[in-house]
Protein backbone atom coordinates (compact mmCIF):
# COMPACT_ATOMS: atom_id res chain seq x y z
CA UNK A 1 0.00 0.00 0.00
CA UNK A 2 1.37 3.52 -1.31
CA UNK A 3 1.11 6.20 1.92
CA UNK A 4 1.30 9.66 0.07
CA UNK A 5 2.94 11.98 2.46
CA UNK A 6 1.03 15.37 3.36
CA UNK A 7 1.92 17.93 1.17
CA UNK A 8 2.98 16.51 -1.58
CA UNK A 9 1.81 16.97 -5.07
CA UNK A 10 -0.55 14.51 -6.80
CA UNK A 11 1.49 13.82 -10.01
CA UNK A 12 -1.62 12.12 -11.93
CA UNK A 13 -3.78 14.81 -11.01
CA UNK A 14 -0.81 17.63 -11.37
CA UNK A 15 -0.51 16.40 -15.34
CA UNK A 16 -4.48 16.22 -15.68
CA UNK A 17 -5.06 19.77 -14.66
CA UNK A 18 -2.13 20.63 -17.25
CA UNK A 19 -3.64 18.71 -20.24
CA UNK A 20 -3.04 16.01 -22.38
CA UNK A 21 -0.65 18.47 -24.70
CA UNK A 22 1.89 19.42 -21.98
CA UNK A 23 2.48 15.92 -21.15
CA UNK A 24 2.70 13.96 -23.84
CA UNK A 25 4.43 17.36 -26.03
CA UNK A 26 8.30 16.16 -25.38
CA UNK A 27 7.70 12.38 -26.18
CA UNK A 28 5.82 13.38 -29.54
CA UNK A 29 8.96 15.67 -30.26
CA UNK A 30 11.25 13.20 -30.07
CA UNK A 31 9.51 11.09 -32.58
CA UNK A 32 9.08 13.49 -34.83
CA UNK A 33 13.08 14.39 -34.98
CA UNK A 34 13.46 10.36 -35.26
CA UNK A 35 11.37 10.14 -38.00
CA UNK A 36 13.15 12.69 -40.02
CA UNK A 37 16.63 10.94 -38.87
CA UNK A 38 15.11 8.18 -40.15
CA UNK A 39 13.39 9.15 -43.42
CA UNK A 40 16.90 11.45 -43.95
CA UNK A 41 19.04 8.04 -43.89
CA UNK A 42 16.36 6.33 -46.23
CA UNK A 43 16.97 8.96 -48.48
CA UNK A 44 20.68 8.74 -48.20
CA UNK A 45 20.35 4.92 -48.93
CA UNK A 46 18.39 5.33 -51.88
CA UNK A 47 20.50 7.97 -53.09
CA UNK A 48 23.67 5.54 -52.78
CA UNK A 49 21.92 2.68 -54.36
CA UNK A 50 20.86 4.68 -57.35
CA UNK A 51 24.49 7.14 -58.02
CA UNK A 52 27.14 4.64 -56.93
CA UNK A 53 26.53 2.04 -59.32
CA UNK A 54 26.67 4.78 -62.11
CA UNK A 55 29.27 6.70 -60.45
CA UNK A 56 31.76 3.05 -61.10
CA UNK A 57 30.40 3.01 -64.60
CA UNK A 58 31.82 6.57 -65.09
CA UNK A 59 35.10 5.98 -63.10
CA UNK A 60 35.78 2.39 -64.64
CA UNK A 61 34.90 3.14 -68.60
CA UNK A 62 35.43 7.28 -68.73
CA UNK A 63 38.46 8.53 -66.11
CA UNK A 64 40.11 5.73 -65.94
CA UNK A 65 40.26 5.19 -69.89
CA UNK A 66 41.03 8.70 -70.03
CA UNK A 67 44.14 8.75 -67.03
CA UNK A 68 45.72 5.27 -68.93
CA UNK A 69 45.42 7.22 -72.49
CA UNK A 70 46.84 10.72 -71.02
CA UNK A 71 49.97 8.48 -69.45
CA UNK A 72 50.40 5.99 -72.76
CA UNK A 73 50.73 9.88 -74.88
CA UNK A 74 54.12 10.29 -73.16
CA UNK A 75 55.38 6.82 -74.26
CA UNK A 76 56.19 5.26 -77.17
CA UNK A 77 54.57 1.44 -77.27
CA UNK A 78 53.75 -0.94 -80.47
CA UNK A 79 51.40 -3.84 -78.52
CA UNK A 80 54.11 -5.97 -78.72
CA UNK A 81 57.21 -4.38 -76.31
CA UNK A 82 56.26 -5.52 -73.08
CA UNK A 83 56.12 -2.12 -71.54
CA UNK A 84 55.71 1.12 -73.15
CA UNK A 85 59.31 3.75 -72.69
CA UNK A 86 58.64 7.14 -71.66
CA UNK A 87 59.26 9.72 -74.13
CA UNK A 88 57.99 12.72 -72.60
CA UNK A 89 56.53 15.41 -74.82
CA UNK A 90 58.38 13.79 -77.98
CA UNK A 91 54.63 12.50 -79.26
CA UNK A 92 53.25 15.90 -78.62
CA UNK A 93 56.13 17.74 -80.15
CA UNK A 94 55.50 15.42 -83.43
CA UNK A 95 52.27 16.67 -83.34
CA UNK A 96 52.42 19.67 -83.50
CA UNK A 97 55.44 19.84 -86.38
CA UNK A 98 53.98 17.72 -88.11
CA UNK A 99 51.96 18.79 -91.77
CA UNK A 100 50.75 15.45 -91.96
CA UNK A 101 48.83 15.85 -88.59
CA UNK A 102 48.15 19.47 -89.75
CA UNK A 103 46.43 18.59 -92.67
CA UNK A 104 44.21 16.44 -90.33
CA UNK A 105 43.28 19.23 -88.40
CA UNK A 106 42.67 20.96 -91.09
CA UNK A 107 40.30 18.32 -92.82
CA UNK A 108 38.40 17.60 -89.69
CA UNK A 109 37.43 21.70 -89.51
CA UNK A 110 35.83 21.32 -92.41
CA UNK A 111 34.25 18.34 -92.21
CA UNK A 112 32.97 19.37 -88.43
CA UNK A 113 31.96 22.70 -89.12
CA UNK A 114 29.60 21.47 -92.94
CA UNK A 115 28.49 18.94 -91.01
CA UNK A 116 27.02 20.77 -88.27
CA UNK A 117 26.04 23.79 -90.20
CA UNK A 118 23.97 22.03 -92.71
CA UNK A 119 22.63 19.27 -90.77
CA UNK A 120 20.74 22.31 -87.95
CA UNK A 121 20.32 24.22 -90.47
CA UNK A 122 18.51 21.89 -92.59
CA UNK A 123 16.83 20.28 -89.53
CA UNK A 124 15.24 23.53 -88.77
CA UNK A 125 13.92 23.56 -92.19
CA UNK A 126 12.54 20.22 -92.39
CA UNK A 127 11.16 20.63 -88.71
CA UNK A 128 8.97 23.94 -90.03
CA UNK A 129 7.93 21.80 -92.94
CA UNK A 130 6.90 18.94 -90.60
CA UNK A 131 4.90 20.98 -88.47
CA UNK A 132 2.34 22.44 -90.58
CA UNK A 133 -0.89 20.28 -91.52
CA UNK A 134 0.07 18.23 -94.86
CA UNK A 135 -1.18 14.88 -95.42
CA UNK A 136 0.41 12.20 -94.65
CA UNK A 137 2.76 13.68 -92.13
CA UNK A 138 3.25 11.11 -89.61
CA UNK A 139 4.48 9.10 -92.58
CA UNK A 140 6.99 11.28 -93.52
CA UNK A 141 8.38 12.07 -89.77
CA UNK A 142 8.66 8.36 -90.01
CA UNK A 143 10.90 8.36 -93.10
CA UNK A 144 12.82 11.25 -91.89
CA UNK A 145 13.81 10.05 -88.68
CA UNK A 146 14.88 6.30 -90.15
CA UNK A 147 18.11 7.28 -91.11
CA UNK A 148 19.25 7.92 -87.48
CA UNK A 149 18.36 4.56 -86.63
CA UNK A 150 20.44 3.20 -89.30
CA UNK A 151 24.01 1.45 -88.38
CA UNK A 152 27.00 3.92 -89.93
CA UNK A 153 27.91 0.72 -92.18
CA UNK A 154 24.39 0.17 -93.54
CA UNK A 155 24.01 4.47 -94.68
CA UNK A 156 28.30 4.08 -95.84
CA UNK A 157 26.75 0.93 -98.32
CA UNK A 158 23.90 2.99 -99.31
CA UNK A 159 25.42 6.16 -100.33
CA UNK A 160 28.21 3.65 -101.98
CA UNK A 161 25.21 2.43 -104.43
CA UNK A 162 23.89 6.67 -104.72
CA UNK A 163 27.83 7.27 -105.28
CA UNK A 164 28.79 4.31 -107.45
CA UNK A 165 29.75 6.49 -111.32
CA UNK A 166 28.41 3.43 -113.50
CA UNK A 167 25.57 2.13 -111.96
CA UNK A 168 24.35 4.55 -108.91
CA UNK A 169 21.67 7.06 -108.50
CA UNK A 170 24.04 10.08 -108.70
CA UNK A 171 24.86 8.41 -112.43
CA UNK A 172 21.39 9.06 -113.39
CA UNK A 173 20.78 12.38 -111.91
CA UNK A 174 24.21 13.55 -113.97
CA UNK A 175 23.51 11.65 -117.01
CA UNK A 176 19.80 14.08 -116.82
CA UNK A 177 21.70 17.43 -116.41
CA UNK A 178 24.26 16.08 -119.20
CA UNK A 179 27.41 15.87 -117.15
CA UNK A 180 29.37 13.34 -116.54
CA UNK A 181 29.20 11.88 -112.92
CA UNK A 182 32.45 12.06 -110.54
CA UNK A 183 34.14 9.01 -109.15
CA UNK A 184 32.99 10.33 -105.51
CA UNK A 185 35.09 8.14 -103.43
CA UNK A 186 37.81 7.63 -105.51
CA UNK A 187 38.83 11.16 -106.19
CA UNK A 188 40.77 13.98 -103.84
CA UNK A 189 38.66 16.73 -104.36
CA UNK A 190 35.53 14.42 -104.18
CA UNK A 191 35.99 12.23 -101.10
CA UNK A 192 35.73 14.43 -98.50
CA UNK A 193 32.57 15.97 -99.85
CA UNK A 194 31.21 12.70 -100.46
CA UNK A 195 31.46 11.53 -96.50
CA UNK A 196 30.22 14.89 -96.29
CA UNK A 197 27.13 14.83 -97.69
CA UNK A 198 26.35 11.31 -95.81
CA UNK A 199 26.87 12.41 -92.44
CA UNK A 200 24.53 15.08 -93.28
CA UNK A 201 21.90 12.80 -94.11
CA UNK A 202 22.32 10.56 -91.04
CA UNK A 203 22.05 13.39 -89.07
CA UNK A 204 18.75 15.93 -90.18
CA UNK A 205 16.21 13.32 -88.89
CA UNK A 206 17.66 13.07 -85.75
CA UNK A 207 17.61 17.21 -85.50
CA UNK A 208 13.88 17.21 -87.34
CA UNK A 209 12.53 15.47 -84.79
CA UNK A 210 13.74 17.61 -81.72
CA UNK A 211 13.28 20.63 -83.53
CA UNK A 212 9.64 19.60 -84.11
CA UNK A 213 9.02 18.94 -80.24
CA UNK A 214 10.31 22.06 -79.33
CA UNK A 215 8.38 23.59 -82.14
CA UNK A 216 5.14 22.14 -80.60
CA UNK A 217 6.29 22.91 -77.33
CA UNK A 218 6.43 26.86 -78.01
CA UNK A 219 3.46 29.32 -76.35
CA UNK A 220 1.07 29.67 -78.97
CA UNK A 221 -0.53 33.48 -77.20
CA UNK A 222 2.78 34.88 -78.56
CA UNK A 223 2.14 33.93 -82.47
CA UNK A 224 -1.32 34.93 -82.04
CA UNK A 225 -0.25 38.28 -80.37
CA UNK A 226 1.89 39.08 -83.11
CA UNK A 227 -0.18 38.16 -85.88
CA UNK A 228 -2.89 40.77 -84.41
CA UNK A 229 -0.20 43.09 -84.31
CA UNK A 230 0.08 42.98 -87.41
CA UNK A 231 3.64 40.96 -88.22
CA UNK A 232 3.64 38.39 -91.31
CA UNK A 233 4.84 34.91 -91.24
CA UNK A 234 8.45 35.79 -91.67
CA UNK A 235 9.00 38.04 -88.91
CA UNK A 236 7.03 35.70 -86.55
CA UNK A 237 9.69 32.88 -87.56
CA UNK A 238 12.69 35.88 -87.28
CA UNK A 239 11.77 37.32 -83.90
CA UNK A 240 9.86 34.38 -82.45
CA UNK A 241 10.51 31.46 -83.27
CA UNK A 242 14.88 31.57 -84.09
CA UNK A 243 14.92 33.07 -80.17
CA UNK A 244 12.55 30.49 -78.54
CA UNK A 245 14.17 27.78 -80.16
CA UNK A 246 17.81 28.71 -79.25
CA UNK A 247 18.17 26.53 -76.59
CA UNK A 248 17.74 23.22 -79.09
CA UNK A 249 19.78 25.01 -81.33
CA UNK A 250 22.62 25.41 -78.76
CA UNK A 251 21.97 21.50 -77.66
CA UNK A 252 22.09 20.58 -81.23
CA UNK A 253 25.12 22.34 -81.96
CA UNK A 254 26.62 20.92 -79.26
CA UNK A 255 25.71 17.31 -80.53
CA UNK A 256 26.30 17.49 -83.77
CA UNK A 257 30.09 18.43 -82.95
CA UNK A 258 30.77 15.68 -80.80
CA UNK A 259 29.41 13.10 -83.14
CA UNK A 260 31.14 15.21 -86.36
CA UNK A 261 34.45 14.99 -84.26
CA UNK A 262 33.99 11.44 -83.65
CA UNK A 263 32.94 10.13 -86.90
CA UNK A 264 34.55 6.85 -87.68
CA UNK A 265 32.25 4.16 -89.15
CA UNK A 266 30.96 5.72 -92.37
CA UNK A 267 34.60 6.53 -93.26
CA UNK A 268 35.73 3.55 -92.56
CA UNK A 269 33.60 1.91 -94.93
CA UNK A 270 33.38 4.45 -98.03
CA UNK A 271 36.63 5.37 -98.22
CA UNK A 272 39.16 4.08 -95.22
CA UNK A 273 40.64 7.78 -94.69
CA UNK A 274 41.54 8.20 -98.15
CA UNK A 275 42.11 8.72 -100.95
CA UNK A 276 45.82 9.72 -99.77
CA UNK A 277 44.68 11.62 -97.12
CA UNK A 278 41.16 13.02 -98.54
CA UNK A 279 39.04 12.07 -95.52
CA UNK A 280 41.63 11.28 -92.63
CA UNK A 281 39.81 12.85 -90.08
CA UNK A 282 41.54 13.15 -86.25
CA UNK A 283 39.56 10.22 -85.37
CA UNK A 284 40.52 8.17 -88.32
CA UNK A 285 44.14 9.50 -87.54
CA UNK A 286 43.82 7.99 -84.16
CA UNK A 287 42.81 4.54 -85.72
CA UNK A 288 45.42 4.25 -88.03
CA UNK A 289 48.11 5.89 -85.59
CA UNK A 290 47.21 3.04 -83.41
CA UNK A 291 45.82 -0.11 -85.09
CA UNK A 292 47.62 0.00 -88.23
CA UNK A 293 51.03 1.54 -87.72
CA UNK A 294 51.20 0.44 -84.06
CA UNK A 295 52.23 3.72 -83.03
CA UNK A 296 50.33 3.61 -80.07
CA UNK A 297 52.07 6.79 -78.27
CA UNK A 298 51.13 8.57 -80.95
CA UNK A 299 47.81 7.68 -81.66
CA UNK A 300 47.27 8.60 -77.68
CA UNK A 301 48.27 12.16 -77.84
CA UNK A 302 46.23 12.09 -80.70
CA UNK A 303 43.02 11.61 -78.42
CA UNK A 304 44.28 13.39 -75.94
CA UNK A 305 44.37 16.44 -78.31
CA UNK A 306 40.89 15.81 -79.54
CA UNK A 307 40.04 15.65 -75.36
CA UNK A 308 41.24 18.93 -74.77
CA UNK A 309 39.88 20.61 -78.16
CA UNK A 310 36.20 19.65 -77.47
CA UNK A 311 36.95 21.03 -74.15
CA UNK A 312 37.82 24.07 -75.70
CA UNK A 313 35.09 24.14 -78.33
CA UNK A 314 32.95 23.53 -75.23
CA UNK A 315 34.42 25.98 -72.73
CA UNK A 316 34.10 29.23 -75.61
CA UNK A 317 30.39 27.91 -76.51
CA UNK A 318 28.98 28.69 -72.79
CA UNK A 319 31.26 31.64 -72.51
CA UNK A 320 30.42 33.15 -75.40
CA UNK A 321 27.45 31.10 -77.13
CA UNK A 322 25.13 30.32 -74.30
CA UNK A 323 24.82 34.15 -73.49
CA UNK A 324 22.38 34.57 -77.16
CA UNK A 325 20.45 31.86 -76.51
CA UNK A 326 16.72 32.58 -74.51
CA UNK A 327 15.17 30.38 -72.20
CA UNK A 328 11.67 30.81 -71.41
Amino acid sequence: MTVRQVGEPDAAKAATDAGPSAASQPIDLRERNAGKRRARRREYWLFAAFAVPNVLVIAVFGIWPLLVNAVLSFTRWDFISPWPIFVGLENYRWILTSPAFLSVIKTTIIFTGAVVAASVTIGLAVALLLNQRLVGRNIVRTVTFAPHVLSGAAVAMIWLFIFDPNFGLARILFDLLGMTSPNWVAQSSTALIAITIVHIWKGIGFNAIVYLSALQGLPTELYEAAEIDGAGAWRRHRALTIPLLSPTTFFLVTVETIGATKAFDIIAVMTGGGPGDATTVLSWFIYEAAFESFQVGRAAAGAMVLFITLLGIFAIQRRFVERKVHYQ
